[in-house]
């Protein structure tokens, strides 16, 4: 940039400057309270190199007042420097402020990417711990009924071996009563022969009295 060389044309220049840097510091204040990214370089780029020409005018007007100029410019200058000290403070309060945001913000979506990943292994170990926990209820179940199933044929197996003994002892009684019906047909066969000897006896005698009747009678 050409700079001026009159005192008039160095403090035009000055309030140009400082007019456009009060334009450029509040649209970067609103950059800082919004979260629009990518434009503050810009913004700040552009800043930096209004203040750095300021700065350079405010250099030619200390020449001036250095070289015997009235007290009023002098003054003219001291009011000039303290306004490009308070723009120059303003831009790094500002900077200052919205590097903090931006570090701010990073630390918060760092801190809830770790916070959804942390709740994405605590869904993931209750999905898993839920499914451990069908399958424990399921294997539960299943050696219930086999449970069931082996007390059905314990039962089962009682109630047979029941009837197992029960037949056993109505086959022994039946081989017992077996056992003994040649000895009760023995005495009822010997039964019946000294019955029929009985007879015999019986009947010999009777006829042996006859006889001897029938003898005596025909004797007289």
């Amino acid at each position: 940039m050409d700079l001026p060389g009159t005192w008039d044309e160095l403090r035009k220049q000055a309030r140009k400057l400082e007019g456009q840097l009060d334009e450029q510091l509040t649209s970067y204040r609103r950059l800082v309270n919004t979260k629009v990214e990518g434009s503050e370089q810009e913004k700040e780029a552009g800043i930096e190199r209004l203040l750095q020409q300021l700065q350079h005018v405010n250099a030619q007007m200390q020449v001036w007042v250095s070289s015997g100029s009235s007290e009023i410019l002098s003054h003219t200058l001291t009011r000039h420097q303290e306004i490009f000290n308070d723009l120059s403070q303003e831009f790094k309060r500002l900077r200052s402020n919205l590097k903090a945001r931006r570090e701010h913000e990073a630390l918060l979506q760092s801190f809830t990417s770790f916070d959804n990943a942390n709740g994405h292994v605590e869904r993931s170990s209750d999905s898993a711990e839920q499914a451990l926990l069908k399958e424990q209820a399921r294997l539960q179940s299943s050696t219930g009924q086999i449970d069931n199933v082996i007390l059905q044929a314990q039962a089962t197996l009682g109630a047979l071996m029941f009837q197992r003994s029960t037949f056993g002892n109505i086959g022994s009684k039946i081989s017992n009563v077996s056992s003994r019906l040649p000895s009760v047909n023995h005495v009822l066969s010997a039964i019946r022969r000294r019955k029929s000897m009985d007879t015999i006896i019986l009947s010999l005698v009777a006829s042996s009295c006859t006889v001897f009747i029938l003898i005596y009678w025909f004797s007289k």
